[in-house]
């Protein structure tokens, strides 16, 4: 929309709401611009509403449909559609004045499975609400090809090697580990839940790759300063990536552990921070002294916001990062320093290999890391090129 927008009060059943939808817009960080727009379009609801003889309790997910097709209707080609909507819906719910949203109820056998598999993910595996969704669509995947439904009786280890068979070759070796871990899980679930009665989840084989026969890939120290240097800390956001990126190259934290960070993580009187990791586990990890300081300096540009998050977004509504915002982070950086796209899980590679070079044992790497496992920490060993000279044995024959 071009110029300025003209707000005035409407009479209507929203009316009394007005001042709270403003001042809930603002303490979310929207500008006064984007703010005046999306009062307009409150009093248009308003209006609407009143108009249509209706109230506030009136305003399902299907009458803000049917407003939105009578602005269609009269002309109007912007906020007409149900994203635009999302805010004020959300904020009315939010102080009771309009029904919160129907429950989605689970309709079929395939359903039912579905609601248990998540409880059993979410209670009893500890997993986050990301990795289930991704957990969820592998199991619809498998269920969909199946000709004769769930059939759960008839399940067999042909039927799982044939699903492997079909799917597997349509995917890079990362996305077929990607498909064989949910489906690992979900046959044990089924034999857990006494669905099945034969253990299906070892007809599921590994992944032949070249994983452990390859070196960890580390950035070079040369491309980090750069990847560091391409923030602009004048700015809330540049000081934000930063800090971030230190976070991921100095602590070797995952994404995901970089956007769960809240500020009451952060003991700065003992110089630690807290890190939620996988399966619920927390653990505290020393904070070294340029990430702090990279912390307060965005702490100092970030403001008061009622979201405890550490990092927010950059644009309204502010809340809490996402993990593939943080990767989006490193993906900017690349971008911005002129260096060919990075994943974040390499600069986790990257801390493992400076630590290793600075003299750290396989033990305190893999403390730091969080390793369950010392053989997982135990690939960085084929980096310490010192180390495994002295271990090589001299070529027979004497020299060449």
């Amino acid at each position: 929309m071009n110029g300025r927008v003209c707000v005035r009060t409407v009479s209507g059943p929203l009316t009394g709401f007005a001042p709270g939808f403003e001042l809930w817009l603002a303490a979310r960080g929207f500008s006064p611009s984007a703010l005046r727009h999306r009062r307009w379009l409150f009093d248009h609801l308003n209006r609407w509403l009143g108009l249509e003889g209706l109230g506030a309790a009136d305003l399902t997910a299907e009458r803000a449909e049917q407003f939105l097709r009578a602005r269609r209707a009269e002309g109007y080609v912007t906020w007409v559609s149900p994203r635009s909507v999302g805010l004020l819906l959300e904020y009315l719910r939010e102080v009771g004045a309009a029904p919160a949203p129907a429950a989605v109820v689970a309709q079929g056998a395939l359903e039912e499975l579905l609601e248990g598999y998540r409880g059993y993910l979410m209670l009893e595996r500890g997993l986050a609400g990301s990795t289930i969704a991704e957990y969820e669509r592998v199991a619809r995947l498998f269920f969909g090809q199946r000709p004769v439904g769930l059939a759960l009786g008839e399940l067999t280890a042909g039927d799982v090697s044939g699903f492997l068979a079909r799917e597997c070759p349509r995917r890079s070796v990362s996305g077929a580990r990607h498909l064989v871990s949910p489906l690992r899980s979900l046959l044990r679930y089924l034999h857990v839940a006494g669905l099945i009665s034969t253990p299906l989840v070892w007809a599921v084989p590994g992944v032949a790759d070249q994983r452990d026969r390859s070196l960890p890939r580390a950035v070079e120290p040369a491309v980090v300063a750069r990847l560091l240097a391409s923030c602009d800390r004048r700015r809330t956001v540049g000081r934000r990536d930063y800090a971030i990126l230190l976070l991921l190259v100095r602590l070797g934290l995952r994404v995901g552990e970089v956007a769960a960070i809240e500020l009451d993580d952060v003991d700065w009187r003992h110089g630690e921070v807290l890190i939620r990791a996988k399966r619920n586990r927390q653990d505290r990890l020393p904070l070294p002294v340029d990430v702090g300081e990279a912390l307060v300096a965005y702490l100092r540009r970030r403001g008061c916001h009622e979201c405890r998050a550490l990092f927010l977004k950059a644009h309204a509504p502010a809340g809490a990062l996402c993990g593939n915002t943080v990767c989006g982070v490193v993906a900017d950086a690349c971008k911005r320093a002129g260096v060919p796209r990075l994943g974040a899980h390499r600069l986790r590679h990257t801390a493992a290999t400076e630590m290793l070079r600075a003299g750290a044992s396989l033990a305190e790497i893999a403390q730091v890391l969080r390793h369950r496992e010392i053989k997982t920490t135990a690939i960085y060993a084929k980096v310490d090129t010192t180390r495994l000279r002295a271990l090589a044995q001299p070529w027979p024959g004497g020299q060449s």
